[in-house]
């Protein structure tokens, strides 16, 4: 049986890296070493590849610990060469570099981050450090040192754990070490901050076990030792069964001191004192070092180094109180050294410089006072929330009432009037100094009296109101939001950084991390960071659209526009047209309704026709442009802010309801109001849009009006600015998480604690599930009965009849009876103390032992399904492996399934027969399909149509549905006429039977009558023919002579009776009876087309009742899950494929499209199918990504809570040496036998000696990589190799249609596309190839010959991240060649399994030139007489020969014969004259952002171009200049450049 793996230390790795940007006015990406590593690209601009090899640091890990060095280093790196002795360990030699090189003395920066960078470069920690660890001798500078390599590789966002795996003793006392560093020293503000970061990034890093075991001692229940007396009576009163427990564990604690005889003293010992001193420390910090000077709070005296520990700090209380395994205990601790009122109360929180610390203390108040219940981890509902309000503030009044005669009027009064924060800091202003510390210290216990801040009484006030004070519940905050962004927040960079987030900093943002404490709360992190997300892609589209309208003050002192934009137009006429009254209970109006005029004179009429497509609930922005009267001079637009820049003033939102013409006429209209027939093209070019503004933010403005006397901004709007659709469904999602939010969410009872993080991983698996099925009908899934028993090879297979009986020549179809607990799914538990390698072998160990279990397979007979060909159903050909059955079996059982699928591992296969099993074991309930790529829907879907699930059943929602390779419209509105045309087929087919029977034609008439029809003629004929046959079963002829309807099938292909035998035409005559009880069934099924009449109730019909199996993509999901819930859509099961690429709140609006049901959720199963070890969801800003975790995904974070999955294991897609290339990276991949014996992947590649290869390129024309501007990075030696070699392809005669050209960066991309318009276009042999794109963009596609150029020549790059490499090496089914610079990627610690492979081969091309055309005998494994290209420029010279050679061949030909030769693939030959095939593997259409980018302009009429300008599936723009000059496209302009860093 299949095993269902957990997750461990070699299952999942923090593998994602960061390739940081910088600021290019100071800094640059430059060089690194040999064996460098990226990182931020925050090195001296100076600094180059030599520089950095002959940098001391390089050369004392040359001599000390380097282990690998290369001959291949550029000249000057003073290098020592491989083999030599390295030195014997020296403690002095870290201390030295540490107090030289890594200690920093003053200034906000707490590492020299080049240091550190070159240091983690040369594997410091993994070959020096680390092995040389000894707890017991090691020095201060040692364990320091490591802390600051681990910080580093968390910067990068690499696995920084994982060299401590060999050795979990050694780390765990290397972490006791680390808790004991302070102990006797003092440590400077620099160190303090390095030790927070570690300390950060250890409880960041739960699901590691070392690391778990030791830090969340540190969050223990016995930390309330440290707690003050007070507040320690107080907790524990709020919950008995805590009594229980503290007694329970301080007897424990007794015996095990005793037992060490020692005296039993708690607040001793380091756990319990550790955060209390922790806390205490910072608050040192921020009282005294963030301003040396306490007295003058002056501005020139802070220390910035004070500050950026004191937001570290916040980040760290932030990041405890947000998960609930340490909140449970550290709340109590951070509410008795009342850490937030001493933050409001700093002179910090109110400074200028700590806006950021402002912000991150109310992020903390708001994670405290968060509505949970901190004991059971459950949800506090608002009712809850006011109750526990109005309890403690009667109770307080009781108090002030009975003992405090001042307070006599506050206890009187009603709570309504005194528990907002004003009025009551005005009652409790009444005690005395002594009276009040008496009352928070004593009566309440708020505080300690030992506190030194007790004598203060602004704090005690802040104390007591912050306690009694009545919050606005989160609900409230949530809906009080505006959903549009505006400037301020746009421009805040703590919220909303700018591009070039270093890592270095904290940000005011949530965190993605693996728990969360509430659904409420799951909901929120994802709303705030996906509005801040969608915040920073409009800023850049302003920033881009603003400058071309050239704004300036004209002579009368307004606003005028000499430019035009294409996504931007000047408003003529702004006015708000309608305030509707507040709903009750609200103060914001219920609707703010304006009118936009503009006008479209000034653009051609491609342009015009983008804004006459505006159309109901599009979104538009609407601008406050004032530049100033003189231009900024050069230093002061370089202080100036973006907005100051732009003359931006003020940014709106709203959402259009209708658009007219200067007529009046309404255009684009869906609504039904214009009918199709009477509708005209726009008239004029004056356009009037109505539109809804945003009812939050106009109440917060027109409150700023009235009580400050702020600028009526809505007077003030002059631009009107669209943005692209497709990146503009931002305000849809942001409702739907709302409305959840709004809504009482349910997820399944068995999804809710594993969906937040907590309980037992396998929960939700299908072997613990109570209602699963018993027996489960596999239909054609087992090819035959051998098949079956290679997929359960820990069970004895029992073949039986339906009536028990032993059946000795079994054949499918088969039912299986599912035991209760199948092997292979026990030991797959995650937890186990073994690795996860140990427990596999372990398995095998065990079961090898074992006597198998019994596993009962029924084969049966399936009924005959009737004579017609159309009556046949589809038969599945693959022959799954034993793991695609595992997951098939997971699959159709409730529960949760996850499926990880390695490249070429068969996904989509496992998905559609997981839904054909599921259709026809469970045909009454609903599926739905959810994907994140039309692609990849597509394949789905069209897989499906070919399976045995009717295509009536099967419905396809979204734009994507035109893509289908099929001639069906699978369409709402298409699957309505199929049932309307198919309706009447039926319908003819019913008066045909009518007319056999002898009958009057008019039952035919409608379904109704046709119904009617089934029950009085057919089926009661039906019956007196089965009551005739029951007592005549000796007659063979019986059958054939009285079948009722023999005239009605009298049409069918083959005699359906023979009249030999009873039971063969008793069989037949039943298959004719369920071909029409079948017509009549869908017969039934159409009636409700005919009731209802118009369209859209048709429509909703099919996709509410109809349709058994529904596909979307994610995004359609969220954006029309609103109409969902109102037209009542329900279904039971949720498929999603890759959803590994998923966002994470993008895979959990799909659960929730529909209403629960009598207070539970509907949904039974969710199988989701993905790769963690592939690409994440694409988010555009690094702080979000890096920071935020925003690009984690839900099916990541449940790898990495240890939640069972399965991982299919066979790959059949490359040649299992191309394989070994990246199947490293998983459990156990191998390959189909297909890929290791057929023949196309037997043969060599002509005209290459090997199928993969490293090629080196060396500096071309002086130089390696080149960057005009961030991350776009080009390197133009790889980008004429590259074209070289395909060149020489072409030539040879591989289809271009099987080459495809892939790169790492944007940059090269484009450069490669233009030495291809320069060297391939002009020539109708060679042509284009297949496809020029990014590694990112080909994720999820394949071609038969890879060339990837990976760019960078000084730094590794964002190829770091491993799974970037994954998708870059399983790309190639025959042939990888991977053109780079060697000395810079070999010594990279991630990727070694992958470059040590490649570089057990020659690293320059190797050719045959003794193959001239693309079929050849040889083996792949026979190199022949290979020919190694010295570089770039010979294999210029080739290529030139080549062709020269194949010109004056053609000059002297007068005839033009086909000049290629079959192609050793299924692929067919091209066409004469190079004429570029259509693609079969790659028809994804690209988003149009991708298009623009894709476009490969030709700079001349060619005749071997397809049809309507197009190139194998893409259009054909016009050239750009300067492509090849390396100018980026501007910034906002194309979402793939950041995108795909």
């Amino acid at each position: 049986m299949t095993k269902v793996y957990g997750t461990g230390a070699y299952d999942f790795k923090r593998h994602h890296v960061a390739e940081y940007p910088l600021d290019l006015s100071a800094t640059r990406p430059e060089a690194k070493s040999a064996d460098s590593k990226p990182g931020s690209t925050t090195l001296a601009s100076s600094i180059t590849l030599s520089e950095i090899q002959r940098d001391r640091l390089t050369k004392i890990a040359s001599a000390n610990w380097l282990k690998t060095t290369t001959s291949a280093v550029a000249d000057g790196g003073d290098v020592e060469a491989e083999g030599e002795e390295k030195r014997a360990f020296d403690a002095e030699l870290v201390k030295k570099i540490y107090e030289t090189e890594l200690k920093v003395k003053e200034g906000r920066k707490t590492v020299p981050l080049q240091r550190v960078m070159i240091l983690e470069v040369s594997q410091y920690l993994e070959n020096y450090l680390w092995p040389n660890f000894d707890p017991e001798t090691a020095t201060f500078e040692h364990v320091m040192s490591m802390i600051l390599m681990i910080n580093e590789k968390f910067r990068e966002n690499v696995a920084a754990w994982s060299c401590f795996y060999d050795q979990k003793g050694v780390f765990k006392r290397f972490l006791d070490r680390v808790l004991h560093l302070k102990e006797g020293r003092e440590l400077s503000i620099a160190e303090k901050t390095n030790y927070l970061v570690f300390m950060i990034n250890a409880f960041q890093s739960l699901e590691d076990e070392m690391v778990s075991q030791t830090v969340l001692k540190l969050a223990s229940f016995e930390s309330w030792h440290s707690l003050s007396y007070g507040r320690f009576q107080m907790e524990l009163c709020l919950n008995n069964k805590l009594i229980k427990k503290w007694r329970k564990t301080i007897k424990k604690e007794a015996e095990e001191a005793t037992k060490r005889g020692e005296v039993f003293n708690p607040s001793t010992s380091l756990e319990v004192r550790f955060l209390r001193n922790f806390t205490e420390e910072f608050l040192d910090v921020l009282d005294f070092k963030v301003f040396p000077q306490k007295s003058s709070a002056n501005e020139d005296e802070i220390d910035d180094a004070a500050v950026l520990y004191c937001e570290r700090f916040m980040e760290f209380l932030i990041d405890l109180l947000s998960q609930l395994p340490t909140r449970r205990y550290l709340r109590p601790l951070v509410a008795d050294v009342a850490v937030v009122a001493k933050c409001h109360l700093s002179a910090l929180y109110r400074h200028e410089k700590g806006k950021l610390f402002a912000q991150l203390v109310d992020l903390l108040q708001f994670y405290e006072r968060f509505e949970i219940n901190d004991y059971y981890g459950t949800q506090l509902t608002d009712d809850e929330v006011v109750r526990s309000h109005y309890e403690r503030f009667q109770a307080f009044q009781l108090l002030a009432f009975k003992k405090i005669p001042k307070l006599r009027e506050l206890a009187l009064s009603n709570v309504g009037a005194i528990h907002k924060r004003a009025d009551l800091s005005k009652q409790l202003s009444v005690l005395s100094p002594e009276e009040l510390k008496d009352l928070v210290c004593c009566k309440l216990k708020l505080v300690s009296a030992e506190d030194p801040w007790s004598e203060r009484v602004d704090f005690l006030i802040e104390v007591m109101v912050s306690f009694f004070e009545r919050q606005q519940s989160q609900k409230e905050a949530i809906n009080a939001l505006p959903l549009y962004p505006n400037e301020q927040i746009m421009w805040d960079e703590s919220v909303v950084p700018s591009i070039n987030y270093s890592g270095e900093g904290c940000l005011a943002l949530p965190k993605l991390n693996l728990q969360f404490l509430t659904l409420h709360d799951y909901l929120l992190r994802n709303f705030n960071l996906f509005r801040l997300e969608s915040t920073y892609e409009i800023r850049e589209d302003i920033q881009e659209a603003t400058p071309h309208l050239l704004p300036y003050i004209n002579n009368e002192g307004e606003t005028a526009f000499r430019g035009w934009s294409r996504m931007a137009v000047p408003i003529k006429k702004f006015k708000i047209t309608e305030v509707k009254q507040p709903n009750i209970g609200e103060v914001k109006p219920s609707s703010v309704t304006a009118q936009i005029t503009f006008s479209v004179s000034s653009y051609k009429a491609q342009m015009r026709s983008e804004w006459n497509a505006l159309k109901e609930h599009d979104v538009l922005f609407l601008l406050s442009v004032c530049p100033s009267f003189e231009p900024l001079s050069a230093e002061e637009a370089e202080k100036a802010s973006v907005p100051e820049r732009l003359g931006l003033q003020y940014v709106r939102g709203c959402e259009i309801i209708e658009i007219c013409d200067e007529e009046g006429t309404l255009m684009n209209d869906f609504s039904g109001k214009i009918k199709r027939e009477e509708w005209k093209p726009p008239k004029g070019e004056l356009r009037t849009v109505t539109v809804a503004l945003d009812t939050a933010q106009y109440h917060m403005d027109v409150t700023d009006i009235a009580e400050r006397g702020a600028q009526d901004i809505y007077g003030t709007f002059n631009v009107l600015m669209r943005r692209k659709p497709k990146e503009n469904n931002f305000k849809a999602i942001l409702e739907s998480i709302r409305d959840l939010m709004n809504e009482y969410c349910i997820v399944p009872d068995w999804l809710h604690n594993i969906f937040l993080g907590y309980g037992d991983p396998s929960a939700a698996q299908w072997t613990k599930m109570p209602d699963h099925l018993q027996k489960v009908d596999f239909k054609d899934t087992f090819l035959n009965a051998d098949h079956l028993k290679e997929s359960f090879p820990d069970h004895q297979v029992c073949f039986v009849n339906p009536n028990g009986s032993p059946n000795l020549n079994p054949r499918p179809p088969f039912r299986i009876r599912l035991p209760e607990k199948l092997k292979g799914y026990t030991h797959a538990i995650p937890g186990n103390e073994k690795s996860t390698i140990d427990s596999k072998n372990g398995v095998n160990m065990v079961d090898s032992g074992r006597e198998k279990e019994e596993l009962i397979v029924e084969a049966y007979i399936p009924p005959d399904p009737g004579p017609y060909p159309q009556d046949q159903p589809n038969q599945n050909s693959v022959r799954f492996t034993s793991t695609q059955i595992g997951a098939i079996m997971s699959g159709i059982q409730p529960g949760l399934t996850m499926v990880v699928g390695p490249p070429g591992t068969g996904k989509t296969d496992t998905a559609v027969q997981i839904m054909n099993v599921l259709y026809h074991n469970c045909p009454s309930q609903r599926t739905l399909i959810i994907t994140h790529s039309n692609q990849a829907l597509n394949d789905l879907f069209e897989k499906i149509m070919q399976r045995d699930v009717p295509a009536r059943y099967l419905l396809r929602l979204g734009q994507g549905e035109q893509e289908l390779a099929t001639d069906l419209d699978f369409s709402r509105q298409g699957r309505v006429n199929a049932m309307l045309v198919r309706r009447l087929e039926l319908l003819s087919e019913v008066e045909r039977l009518a007319r056999s029977l002898q009958l009057p034609e008019d039952v035919a008439y409608t379904c109704e009558t046709a119904g009617y029809f089934w029950l009085l003629h057919v089926y009661s004929r039906w019956e007196q023919f089965l009551a005739t046959c029951a007592d005549n079963e000796d007659k063979p002829t019986l059958v054939q002579d009285r079948f009722p309807f023999k005239e009605f099938f009298s049409n069918t292909p083959q005699p359906i009776f023979t009249g030999q035998s009873f039971e063969k035409d008793m069989r037949a005559a039943k298959g004719c009876f369920r071909h029409l009880k079948t017509m009549f069934q869908e017969l039934e099924e159409c009636r409700a087309f005919e009731l209802l009449k118009s369209t859209a109730d048709r429509a909703n019909y099919l996709m509410t009742k109809q349709a058994k199996i529904v596909a979307m993509t994610c995004t359609h999901a969220a954006l029309k899950r609103k109409d969902f819930l109102q037209l009542g859509f329900k279904y039971d099961n949720l498929l999603m494929e890759e959803s590994a690429q998923i966002l994470e709140i993008e895979t959990f609006i799909p659960m929730l499209l529909q209403r629960q049901e009598d207070g539970h959720a509907r949904l039974k199963r969710c199988i989701l199918i993905g790769d963690h070890h592939q690409l994440p969801p694409v988010v555009k800003n690094m702080a979000f990504q890096k920071y935020s975790h925003m690009d984690q995904s839900l099916f990541t974070r449940f790898v990495r809570l240890g939640i069972p999955y399965i991982e299919l294991n066979a790959q059949g897609r490359a040649r299992p040496s191309i394989a070994k290339l990246y199947n490293w990276r998983y459990r156990d991949l191998g390959d189909l036998p297909y890929v290791k014996e057929g023949a196309i992947f037997q043969n060599a590649n002509a005209g290459l000696s090997y199928e993969y290869q490293l090629v080196d390129v060396p500096d071309y024309h002086g130089r390696g990589e080149t960057a005009p501007s961030p991350w776009f990075y080009q390197n133009e030696g790889e980008a004429e190799y590259i074209v070289s070699v395909y060149i020489y392809m072409r030539l040879l005669g591989y289809p271009a249609n099987k080459i495809s050209i892939l790169t790492t960066y944007n940059g090269q991309k484009l450069l490669i596309r233009d030495v291809i318009n320069r060297r391939c276009v002009p020539y109708d042999f060679i042509g284009p190839p297949c496809k020029v794109a990014t590694v990112d963009k080909f994720q999820g596609q394949q071609n038969d010959l890879i060339l990837l150029s990976l760019v960078r020549s000084r730094f590794v790059g964002h190829l770091r991240d491993v799974r970037r490499l994954v998708v870059a090496m399983s790309r190639a089914r025959l042939g990888l060649y991977v053109f780079c610079r060697r000395s810079l990627y070999e010594q990279c610690y991630e990727l070694q399994p992958t470059f040590q492979l490649l570089l057990q081969r020659p690293d320059c091309l190797a050719l045959n030139f003794g193959e001239v055309s693309t079929y050849t005998e040889r083996h792949v494994e026979d190199i022949g007489h290979p020919y190694f290209v010295s570089g770039v420029e010979e294999m210029g010279h080739i290529v030139t020969d080549k062709m020269n050679q194949l010109h004056q061949a053609r000059l002297m030909s007068y005839q033009h014969a086909p000049h290629y030769i079959a192609y050793p693939s299924d692929g067919p030959a091209p066409p004469a004259k190079g004429a570029i095939d259509d693609r079969p593997d790659e028809n994804q259409a690209e988003e149009e952002e991708s298009k623009e980018m894709d476009d490969i302009p030709s700079g001349e009429d060619r005749r071997d171009l397809q049809p309507d300008n197009q190139l194998n599936g893409e259009k054909v723009s016009e050239a750009r200049p300067n492509d090849g000059d390396g100018v980026p496209p501007k910034s906002g302009t194309n979402g793939e450049t950041s995108m795909e860093e």
